[in-house]
């Protein structure tokens, strides 16, 4: 291992290696689906090969081991020898985790752990052909040209060796211009003529390379004069094997593309070759006099025909888009979140000029804080834009997901992925990272029913589960869908008495939506027995926890029999909130807009008392109400309630409450800022922010304050 290497060649290799991993998994679930997809499995193959060609320059020799024993694998693939199924396609995606773990010990420069011998020896037994016998394949190789490796442009060694013995065997001597100080023995000439000597085919390397006949000519006339002779004798010789093709021979064409097989196309050694099988293998018929001349002629026009060749090769187009590369800069996230952080502070200052200027009569201070508003909002979104990341980093992982947990549970699951170029702060796409695979895997162990109970239901065998995402203003909404076999609420009713979570008669008052939500309680389960996969009563809780501290909203939709729809709603930034800034007696806090639903002023003479608890009626609708500042102010003297109040309804996920608030400031965005050590902790206390006014303002956590409070 030589971790002592150049840290930019290392850091180069893990964001390369890094985004072909994470194309790998999906490629392969997806190649499970189409095994005879050349495109994807080419793709797979050269994924293997460019990390294996990283890890062997930073000299890794257990991930090159492993890699190369998988591209073997997908060679063999690619060239129709073996067929793709279930079995080849465990063994390589447990290939495929040893890789992840070893490329993670890398990034973390640790002492690699190399995969088993018994998985090793199990692929490198899958690198061998199916059925066909190596006789057969040999063959198949000669006659016809694989697509994939066309695709490439490249061949690999057995190929090669197979061409030269093709060379070997079946090149007539005839056909091989010879050079004058190479004059083949006797013996050989009274052979059977079907074998080339090694002086005769270096000879024809030679020719081919451009380093023999026409530098000859270009050096001196008398050895284009001593090799007319030679072109006559060729001739007279060429007309022979042509007469006798039918003894085992390759005609020209068939010699030019096994020479095209070896060399490419384009260039100076095809251009190189085509002229002399032109001068050496023609079987017109013509008097050799007639091709000298073109023989004379071939150097001045060699580069007149060697200048469009090159024009086609692709090597130009290479060079022109090379300059592409440079319109990318690699940034350090840390430098990101420092710029962020800055932008965060204009914003408080701008909300502090917005609040001076509104108070000042001066037109040309109006003018100038409206331009500072508008440069500020721009250079707020583009730096945000910087940070944003597409969600198929956090999809990309779900096919591989449902196809390992569908083959252990005995279902058949199709996964559908909508709205991935979706863009989201990166905090956020790493903070959704566990509550999906949560819900994903819910949705495929309870949702999704056996593959004979659907048949019987007249569903079809296989099952579909639907992750989609989209914007929605400054939101981004993301949904789980599956056609399983939706929520029983009698069940989950029946199920929070046993849990002690409701007694009877208020299970019985319970809604549909709230027996739903009963699935996020902690230590809720359907389940009657645990397993590794689901029971326990802890994946949900954790769900609803996590969304929460994102300040995000989750709700379900579920119909007995068809299916099931979970549904989250998250802010696309963390850094910077639109809140509504609210007084309690003389001090600031900031409710989180998107847990505002309503707002308005109520006698609170005119309430309700319900199991205890005080409600309101708010168009036939029942909410509870919360006088939080109780709960948030110590000032005995502010206990006392005035008649009127303003009430602002709040929502996590699909309850609603309302808080009695003393005055409504209005909306601000605000950059939240960690709490201090001694006030860290604080329940129902999300973080602090600088008002408009230059105050401090505590922002709410509502689930958190309710939770502790309520």
């Amino acid at each position: 291992m030589a971790f002592d290497a150049d840290d930019e060649i290392l850091q180069d290799f893990l964001v390369e290696a890094g985004e072909i991993l994470e194309k790998l998994s999906e490629q392969l679930v997806d190649l499970e689906k189409h095994p005879d997809d050349s495109n994807l499995l080419n793709a797979i193959f050269r994924g293997f090969h460019t990390i294996k060609g990283g890890a062997g320059f930073l000299q890794l020799d257990a991930l090159v081991s492993c890699c190369h024993s998988a591209e073997n694998v997908f060679d063999i693939l690619r060239n129709h020898k073996r067929q793709v199924d279930s079995e080849l396609m465990d063994v390589v995606l447990e290939v495929l985790d040893h890789v992840n773990a070893m490329f993670e010990q890398v990034r973390n420069r640790e002492e690699l752990t190399p995969a088993p011998n018994e998985l090793i020896a199990a692929l490198d037994a899958l690198a061998l052909p199916q059925s066909q016998s190596r006789s057969q394949s040999e063959s198949a190789a000669v006659e016809e040209t694989s697509p994939s490796g066309a695709d490439d442009g490249d061949i690999t060694d057995d190929e090669f060796e197979r061409l030269l013995d093709a060379l070997h065997a079946e090149t007539p001597a005839a056909e091989v211009p010879q050079s004058p100080t190479h004059e083949p023995p006797a013996d050989d000439k009274g052979s059977a003529g079907n074998d080339i000597t090694d002086d005769e085919f270096e000879a024809l390397l030679d020719e081919l390379h451009g380093k023999g006949k026409f530098a000859a000519q270009e050096a001196s006339s008398d050895d284009a004069q001593t090799e007319e002779p030679l072109a006559k004798d060729a001739n007279k010789d060429a007309p022979e094997p042509a007469t006798g093709s039918d003894a085992g021979l390759i005609s020209d064409d068939e010699f030019e593309k096994l020479l095209d097989e070896l060399h490419g196309k384009g260039g100076s050694p095809t251009t190189g070759s085509s002229t002399t099988g032109s001068q050496v293998t023609d079987s017109s018929g013509k008097p050799a006099q007639e091709k000298a001349p073109v023989e004379k002629a071939s150097p001045e026009k060699a580069p007149s025909e060697k200048a469009p060749v090159k024009t086609a090769a692709p090597t130009p187009p290479a060079r022109e888009s090379a300059p592409a590369a440079e319109t990318t800069v690699r940034v350090d996230t840390k430098r990101l979140d420092d710029i962020m952080n800055m932008v965060g502070e204009l914003v408080l200052v701008r909300n502090r000029l917005q609040r001076l200027g509104s108070e000042s009569a001066d037109e040309h201070m109006h003018k100038a804080v409206s331009n500072l508003d508008i440069v500020t909002t721009d250079l707020q979104a583009a730096v945000m834009q910087t940070r944003m990341q597409p969600i198929k980093k956090v999809f990309g992982r779900f096919p591989r997901v449902v196809r390992d947990l569908a083959r252990s549970l005995k279902k058949e699951v199709s996964l559908v992925m909508h709205g991935e170029d979706t863009d989201l702060d990166k905090n956020l796409v790493e903070a959704l990272s566990d509550p999906l695979v949560h819900l994903v895997r819910n949705s495929v162990d309870h949702g999704i029913e056996a593959p004979d109970v659907r048949e019987k239901a007249g569903k079809p065998r296989q099952g579909t589960v639907i992750l989609s995402a989209e914007q929605e203003g400054d939101h981004i909404l993301l949904s789980i869908d599956d056609d399983g076999a939706g929520m029983d609420p009698e069940v989950l009713r029946r199920k929070a008495v046993e849990k002690g979570i409701y007694d009877q008669d208020a299970a019985d008052r319970l809604t549909e939506t709230e027996c739903f939500n009963l699935i996020f309680a902690a230590g809720f389960s359907t389940k009657d027995q645990i397993s590794d996969v689901s029971g326990r009563g802890v994946g949900m809780d954790v769900v609803k926890t996590k969304i929460g501290q994102l300040n995000g909203q989750l709700s379900i939709v579920s119909t007995l029999g068809k299916g099931s729809r979970v549904i989250i709603k998250v802010p696309l930034t963390l850094a910077i909130m639109p809140t509504l800034m609210i007084k309690l007696a003389d001090q600031a806090f900031a409710l989180p807009l998107v847990n505002v639903v309503e707002i308005f002023h109520l006698d609170l003479t005119r309430t309700n008392i319900v199991d205890g608890r005080e409600c309101i009626v708010v168009r036939d609708k029942v909410f509870p109400l919360f006088h939080i500042k109780r709960w948030l102010i110590r000032d005995p003297a502010a206990k006392a309630e005035p008649g009127n109040g303003h009430v602002v309804i709040v929502a996590m996920g699909t309850r609603q409450v309302g808080f009695v608030v003393d005055q409504l400031v209005g909306q601000e965005e605000v950059v939240i800022k960690p709490l201090g050590r001694g006030l860290q902790g604080t329940p129902g206390m999300a973080g602090a922010t600088i008002t408009g006014d230059g105050r401090i303002a505590l922002i709410i956590d509502v689930p958190s304050l309710l939770q502790h409070y309520s």
